[in-house]
């Protein structure tokens, strides 16, 4: 059974009013083909330039017109000279950093000058593990009923009751987000049933890989009592008595319910989903995301043209098993470099593999047992498999993300890329995404290896006190997602929130990392692995950037940079570590365009 960190349940094409799933939310005139015939010419004949595609020459820059300037604030370019007093933009691209006369002296009467009046200008900040289209069908069809909605279990089952009420009799009632390691343990059918009788009940888990519904959203779904394993391993979860105790699992066995339970996903409905999540990304301050693997190769069509009026800029990897869907792209020099799909805001880079399981629901795969128990979960991979598709990733001549929640799967990647890459970053970064159990002996091989984590640090934030608690012990906890370790190290490293897993947001990543507290009992989990702020903000700036490919077009404030900016309300630097995640968000610029704010 294999337990990722997200389930694309919500992805699946039986889901879509048309066979071509979120595909169909490209527009019917344009074709494929086309699609691609446009952007192989738009490379090869050079007829038009890829935006974004390498920086302008610092003397281009300063000489072209000025569009707009901002002053009268922090700005933390994060990488170069500190503390400049004016930022000149020419088009979507920086063209001059520095002394306040000197830059108001390159603007004419059309210049829109931009008064921060004393908030902060930051790089714009990188999400660079985060499931965009999965969150918003995810978001879009069901409502949230997570630990940030509901602390209590009573809070939880009052939520679900008032739903019902409001609901006319017959109706599903679909909920999403519950965390049964923070409200309570696993809901029940009878539970559910005790909420109502009238109505069919399916809530999906956070984790992705599980729901819990009642009676009547058996009998919608047309369950029978005597149903067996599915493949992929979905299943129905049975009580000490032999019957079906309301637990699904696994995609197979959800999607028999799922079906019933959610209406079909228009063209119209996916993009409107879409457009409301990426705002809600935007006002969080993200100015790029990273879609791992979550992403169809025939998706890329319909994902470009959304990504043109969207208000970040986004990026996306393929799974390892649908990598031959980078052919068409391949004459767009795709390698070490993300590249931009032509017309778009859209960027291509590196190939996904799902080593193991979640440590949440103990699929981690780890050298040690779980706390209390003998099971160390289970790779999905086998060296030799996991060696293999290093290798074919390679060949290819790109960089892989290998997920990996557990130190064995860690073991296993790490010998899987220095086997094909050695220590080498010629085809890009190579990446172990989350990390979360990494040893002190696995970090100093990515070092020499030249390999970087990237860490979902809202594990600290809200599973550390579980961690320690439930799942691993406080030894082995005080260590999960050694920021500080990676410092001492000089490795550089990221942090995302793999969306919808956890909560969008680079601030709250920024304050779990400085303060290492989860937020579950306020306690704080391996206080030796805390970082500083700056550090934290290069983690979801340049380091980010570069760990997309893209480090020479984001992530500092550099002349010839294109002009995408957060600007926040306070300064996180000189703002107290436990108040970062509440700084108010004022403006993102993605291209040199105003797109939150």
């Amino acid at each position: 059974m294999c337990l990722g960190c997200v389930n694309p349940m919500l992805l699946n094409n039986v889901l879509y009013e048309q066979p071509t799933g979120f595909a169909s939310v490209a527009t019917p005139a344009s074709s494929r083909r086309g699609f691609m015939a446009l952007s192989t010419a738009a490379v090869i004949g050079s007829a038009l330039p890829l935006a974004g595609a390498a920086p302008a020459r610092a003397d281009d820059a300063a000489s072209a017109r000025i569009t707009a300037i901002f002053k009268g604030g922090a700005i933390v370019p994060v990488v170069g000279p500190a503390a400049p007093e004016a930022i000149a933009v020419s088009g979507n691209r920086i063209a001059r950093i520095g002394n306040l006369g000197e830059v108001m002296a390159m603007a004419d009467k059309d210049t829109q000058v931009v008064d921060l009046a004393g908030r902060t200008l930051l790089p714009g900040l990188i999400d660079p593990h985060h499931h965009t289209l999965l969150a918003s069908i995810y978001f879009e069809l069901l409502t949230d009923v997570g630990y940030e909605k509901n602390k209590t279990r009573a809070g939880l089952i009052s939520n679900l009751r008032q739903m019902a009420a409001q609901t006319p009799a017959g109706q599903w009632i679909t909920a999403s987000n519950f965390d049964n390691l923070l409200q309570g343990g696993d809901l029940s059918r009878e539970e559910l049933d005790s909420v109502t009788t009238t109505h069919p009940v399916f809530v999906w888990y956070t984790n992705g890989h599980d729901a819990a519904v009642n009676s009547m959203a058996l009998q919608a779904a047309a369950i029978p009592d005597d149903i067996g394993p599915l493949p992929g391993g979905g299943h129905f979860g049975r009580g000490p008595d032999g019957k079906l105790n309301g637990l699904i699992y696994e995609e197979s066995a959800m999607l028999k319910v799922a079906v019933k339970a959610f209406p079909k996903i228009t063209p119209q409905l996916a993009s409107k989903a879409v457009r409301q999540y990426m705002q809600q990304v935007a006002a969080a301050g993200n100015t790029l995301v990273h879609e791992p693997g979550t992403i169809k190769s025939e998706w890329i069509e319909a994902f470009a043209k959304v990504s043109l009026n969207a208000p970040v800029r986004t990026s996306a990897s393929l799974m390892y098993e649908d990598m031959k869907g980078y052919a068409p792209y391949k004459p767009l020099g795709m390698g070490a470099k993300a590249v931009e799909v032509p017309n778009s805001l859209f960027n291509l880079y590196g190939v996904k593999i799902v080593g193991d399981g979640s440590n949440q629901t103990m699929t981690g795969a780890q050298t040690q047992p779980y706390l209390d128990s003998k099971d160390k979960g289970k790779p999905n991979f086998t060296p030799e498999q996991m060696k293999e598709m290093v290798a074919a990733v390679k060949a290819a001549g790109l960089p892989v993300l290998i997920h990996c929640n557990g130190d064995e799967t860690i073991d296993i990647s790490l010998d899987a890329i220095e086997a094909a890459y050695g220590d080498s970053t010629e085809f890009g970064i190579n990446r172990i995404e989350h990390a979360t159990m990494a040893r002190p002996d696995q970090l100093t091989r990515m070092k020499k290896l030249n390999v970087e984590p990237s860490f979902l640090m809202n594990h600290v934030g809200l599973y550390g006190a579980a961690y320690r608690d439930q799942i691993f012990g406080p030894e082995r906890a005080s260590f999960m997602d050694p920021a500080g370790a990676c410092v001492k190290e000089d490795i550089r490293f990221t942090l995302h929130t793999d969306s919808p897993c956890s909560p969008i947001g680079p601030l709250r990543l920024i304050q779990t990392a400085v303060t290492r507290t989860c937020e579950f009992d306020n306690t704080v989990i391996g206080a030796d692995q805390a970082i500083s702020v700056q550090r934290a903000l290069e983690a979801v700036t340049i380091d980010a950037a570069r760990q997309l490919g893209m480090a020479d077009r984001v992530g500092s404030l550099e002349v010839g940079k294109l002009a995408d900016f957060t600007i926040l309300e306070a300064n996180p630097l000189t703002t107290a570590t436990d108040k970062i995640k509440s700084i108010k968000v004022s403006e993102t610029w993605v291209n040199g365009e105003k797109k939150f704010g």
